[in-house]
Order: structure tokens, then C-alpha cells, then sequence
């Protein structure tokens, strides 16, 4: 019996520990973004720790942290070594960090309507790449839109 409450109480810590042990996301926003700070807001609602962090040149940071500009959005952010820019959910990164391919990071290029922090009543269909270190990239993830009921939320 002894051994095999210790077995449940080694799973449950390795749960708790894993569900913690996520890595801090520094975000690099204008301080005039909303739906940046509404992206924060999903990564915090699934268990990151985020750090917001106001840039008067968001293009000279992701230069910076070596995301190339065809894969731009509105803002960037450093989670461990990798960096994603714009509205990749969670999940992926979730991801990333789990596989933790060689890569730059995560991209979803422009501001895809329906992404997390880009909520809206005409979501579309959008792509999270994978980008390489020599600038290539390959679809890390599709996702079909998701009609939301509180557009803007």
C-alpha cells in the first residue's frame, strides 16, 4: 500500500512540477498594442508566466533576437531560447517546448484574424511556422477558424 501511494504521490508532483515548469515570455509590445496585451493575457490564462515589456521599435527587436522580417507581426517575444512572433497560441509553444526542435521559433506572419489575442467574428484559417536558423520555415501548425461569441474579448 506504502509503495503504491508513493507511486500516486510521484506522479501527481511530476504533473504539478511539469504544469510549473514552464519558462518565463518576455513579450517585446508598443505600448499602444491592445491585442498584444490580450495575447499575453491568453499565455498567462494557459499557465505562463509573462513579462511585458514596452519597445519604441518592435522591427529592431526582432531583428535582434534573429526572427526574420518576412515573418513579422505586431510583437515578439523570448520564451527560453526561442523566439515567437506574433499570435501563436499556447498550445504550439506548449509544444515547441516539449519537441524542442532546432529553430529560431514560432511565427504566425501578420495578425490572423481569430488567433488568440485576435479574436473576431471572421476568423480565418492561419499557419504557425517553424522558422530555421538559415530563415526557411515549414508549417509547424494549421488552424481552422473558430467562430467566437464575444468578438473583441
Amino acid at each position: 500500500m506504502t509503495r503504491l501511494l508513493t507511486g500516486i504521490g510521484a506522479l501527481v508532483f511530476s504533473t504539478w512540477v511539469g504544469a510549473v515548469d514552464l519558462p518565463e515570455v518576455e513579450v517585446f509590445k508598443s505600448p499602444y498594442c491592445g491585442c498584444c496585451s490580450a495575447w499575453a493575457e491568453h499565455m498567462r490564462s494557459n499557465g505562463f508566466t509573462i513579462r511585458e515589456t514596452n519597445v519604441n521599435d518592435v522591427p529592431a527587436t526582432r531583428n535582434r533576437l534573429g526572427m526574420p522580417e518576412r515573418y513579422s507581426s505586431c510583437h515578439t517575444a523570448k520564451v527560453g531560447d526561442y523566439v515567437i512572433e506574433g499570435h501563436v497560441p499556447a498550445a504550439d509553444i506548449k509544444r515547441l517546448l516539449k519537441e524542442r526542435p532546432k529553430a529560431v521559433g514560432l511565427a504566425a506572419p501578420g495578425m490572423p484574424q481569430g488567433s488568440p489575442g485576435m479574436e473576431s467574428q471572421n476568423p480565418v484559417a492561419y499557419d504557425v511556422m517553424l522558422v530555421k536558423s538559415d530563415g526557411a520555415a515549414k508549417v509547424y501548425a494549421h488552424h481552422e477558424p473558430v467562430k467566437n461569441e464575444k468578438p473583441g474579448k
